[in-house]
């Protein structure tokens, strides 16, 4: 399918052809009628993209320190590498569009194929053919309501909500600040709800627009604030809706001077806000700055869960937002046809966006892309062939289930460089970063359908999608006779375990890999190399200060991510696994006290683990701690000698009575180069890097650590127990 992009390194606006995405339980795939291109908000995007690196990072000082932080903990080189690729992947655009339901998701109530909806979400609502949207970011479009009218229905619900918050009463007088797009629709909905309104914008043709409206137009240069005292009786104003885009104070100044006391400031476009104190402290001004499209925006668990707010508590929602907006078009109240300005085909986006790109040269204002009618068919192909690599027996072929930051930053490179591989199939969920990664690493063809990489011919697939679902994708590629390689954890639950138990038996030579990349950090080698010759049993204390991670991050959602533990603990139970050269006997986990975590959830833990071996080792896990405190630090004791690696940047080596050999590693360095190195090297001799039995053991003993935080006792890691599932 045809999808807009832009590149974030040029700003260049390209028309690709990637997969359609697949379809998950709680979405919905819609073929695309329409889309508005917002000539606020991707144009800042646009902007953006064309600055040159020193300007992008002038804009952005935000992540100027996030990379200097990188820099610090793993190396310009790492750095760079991940910055590269994140300039250079193809970023979508848009995020209203209508179309029509060719798939509901298992999960989804009240939308069937056929319906015609409008659908919102800068992540979802995309310039493309086709569209894999949430549930409750999407409504139904009435019958006597265009699908060109209902594209609108996300920019209409950012306006709408901006009316909520001033909460206009019958009689009231408005001042909207901006009539763009969001400043026409708010002048509307004032109007729809009884208000006087007044407009004012610095291009006289807006004005005249507002006015056609019903609004009064203040035109550029005109006495604003004695407008409104005018026609007030000199209380002025009873609000303000700002939907302008500016960098000056200018419009936050004359918004305190015309509004009357205690009035209101709704705030929905982006502008500088050093709100002064004078006029809106004597006047006890209110003011709000407006999320977007209303309740619900930004809440994974309402967007991407599907998980309704009680209507009672929160009348409207963003969905319900959406949809009243829609009504509103029905009923005649807001007239959306007339602020259509220009039509282009998909295949003309390029020249759609010069005319919000850089100073205007011709007026503007709604601006709609175009789509043909596309056929969909459930059990299409949607693998799309990239490049025509010619495949050297010689190296592994790999292929890839997911294009993440980690994957594109972290994986991808080093296999790249080591000479070892052809990337044969590239597959990800939504499909629109395949063909960009796709591209950038030289795969043969990208997809959005999992079963192309297990009917294609390659050698193993890397897993790195989120934690969900790594359980059945390691299952189904054993099944089908691949190398699995997966990112941590392996699975998240003892039931997918043993279904991946049962696959390993059945799949003769398959190799499996569990992304524990610690155990081959050098630091790690060096410890290990350390106690070689000690044959008693290693004491291990491992203390994490992992940092704080939102409520609402996928990795603390129960069904996708499993928590810390399940998502990041298993690092550290295979790390002292590695270090004590045995696999996991028991495990003991108690969690902290804190009444709003479950144990699943609850990432402030200690474990208590013993090997085959005799060793043990204590893992102290916290999210709790200061960031200005190193994030990982390892102890090991036994025959006399002692050892600790700080952050994996520095090892000390403890002898005797006063021998210590201090190494410091210069950067920070986890072992994902080697372990890299380590799994190719293994799959082209035959022989594992990392035995089967210890990743099992691992896995097993880490799912038992969250059961036994609830039980309230220890646990034997039994892997006999696969076997009963």
């Amino acid at each position: 399918m045809k999808q807009v992009t832009q590149t974030l390194r040029t700003g260049t606006i390209d028309i690709n052809n990637v997969p359609i995405p697949s379809l998950s339980d709680k979405f919905v795939l819609v073929c695309n009628s329409a889309s508005v291109i917002s000539a606020g908000t991707e144009k800042t995007k646009i902007d953006m993209g064309k600055k040159n690196l020193l300007q992008k990072a002038k804009a952005r000082p935000d992540l100027v320190k996030q990379v200097l932080n990188k820099i610090k903990t793993e190396g310009l080189k790492k750095t760079l590498q991940t910055v590269n690729s994140r300039l250079d992947s193809p970023s979508p655009l848009g995020y209203s569009c209508a179309g029509t339901v060719v798939a509901a998701g298992g999960l989804v109530e009240g939308i069937q194929p056929g319906d015609r909806v409008a659908c919102g979400g800068a992540d979802y609502a995309n310039h493309a053919e086709f569209v894999a949207v949430p549930r409750n970011l999407v409504v139904k479009i009435p019958e006597n309501v265009s699908d060109e009218e209902a594209a609108f229905t996300t920019v209409g619900s950012i306006a709408l909500q901006g009316v909520r918050l001033a909460e206009p009463m019958l009689g009231e007088t408005f001042l909207v600040v901006g009539l763009g797009l969001l400043g026409q629709i708010a002048v509307q909905l004032l109007k729809a709800n009884g208000c006087n309104v007044i407009g004012t914008d610095l291009d006289p043709s807006l004005v005249s627009r507002a006015e056609s409206y019903g609004a009064i137009g203040v035109p550029p240069g005109a006495d604003a604030v004695g407008i409104c005292n005018a026609l007030t009786g000199g209380h002025g104003v009873d609000g303000v809706l700002v939907c302008a885009g500016s960098s000056s104070n200018t419009i936050i100044e004359m918004c305190g001077a015309v509004t009357r006391e205690k009035g209101r400031v709704v705030v929905v476009g982006a502008v500088r806000m050093d709100i002064p104190r004078e006029d809106y402290f004597k006047k006890e001004i209110s003011v709000v700055i407006s999320r977007s499209y209303g309740p619900g925006r930004y809440d994974p668990f309402y967007e991407e869960n599907g998980n309704d707010y009680p209507y009672a508590y929160v009348r409207f929602t963003e969905q319900r937002n959406m949809e009243t907006f829609l009504s509103l078009v029905s009923q005649g109240k807001l007239d959306i046809k007339s602020l259509i300005t220009h039509r282009f085909s998909v295949d003309e986006a390029v020249k759609a966006y010069q005319l919000i790109e850089g100073n205007k040269t011709e007026p503007y204002l709604g601006i709609l892309l175009k789509y043909n009618p596309q056929q969909y068919r459930a059990d299409d192909s949607s693998r799309i062939k990239v490049t025509p690599t010619q495949v050297a027996r010689e190296k592994v072929k790999l292929s890839f289930y997911g294009a993440g930051n980690y994957a594109t930053a972290s994986l991808l490179p080093p296999m790249q460089v080591s000479n070892k591989v052809t990337f044969t199939g590239l597959v990800t969920a939504s499909g629109r970063s395949a063909q960009g990664v796709a591209k950038q690493f030289g795969f043969e063809f990208c997809a959005s359908n999992f079963a192309e990489l297990l009917q294609s011919d390659t050698d193993a697939i890397v897993v790195t999608t989120r934690h969900d679902t790594h359980g059945v994708a390691v299952r189904d590629a054993l099944n089908a006779g691949k190398h699995v390689y997966v990112e941590k954890p392996l699975a998240m639950s003892v039931a997918e375990l043993a279904e991946i138990h049962q696959a390993y038996a059945g799949c003769g030579k398959a190799q499996v890999m569990v992304g524990f990349n610690r155990r081959f950090a050098p630091a790690t080698r060096q410890v290990i190399e350390h106690f070689s010759s000690v044959k008693s049993p290693l004491i291990v204390n491992i203390r994490i200060n992992a940092g704080f991670i939102p409520a609402n991050h996928w990795i603390q959602d129960p069904q996708v991510g499993g928590g810390r533990m399940i998502g990041e603990g298993c690092h550290f139970i295979d790390l002292a696994s590695a270090l004590v050269s045995s696999n996991v006997k028991t495990v003991y986990a108690v969690g902290s006290s804190k009444a709003e975590k479950s144990a699943l959830l609850n990432d402030n833990l200690c474990l208590a683990l013993t090997f085959e071996n005799g060793s043990v080792a204590n893992i102290t896990y916290t999210a709790d701690g200061s960031k200005a405190m190193a994030k990982e630090y390892i102890e090991v004791f036994g025959g006399g000698r002692s050892a600790q690696i700080q952050d994996f940047k520095e090892v000390l080596l403890y002898s005797g009575d006063s021998n210590v050999a201090r190494n410091k590693l210069g950067v920070q360095d986890k072992g994902q180069k080697h372990m890299i190195a380590a799994w190719l090297a293994g799959l082209q001799s035959g022989k594992a890097c990392v035995d089967y039995e210890c990743l099992m053991a691992t896995s097993l003993a880490t799912v038992m650590a969250v059961e036994s935080m609830g039980v309230g006792m220890p646990l034997s890691v039994d892997r006999a127990v696969l076997a009963a599932e």
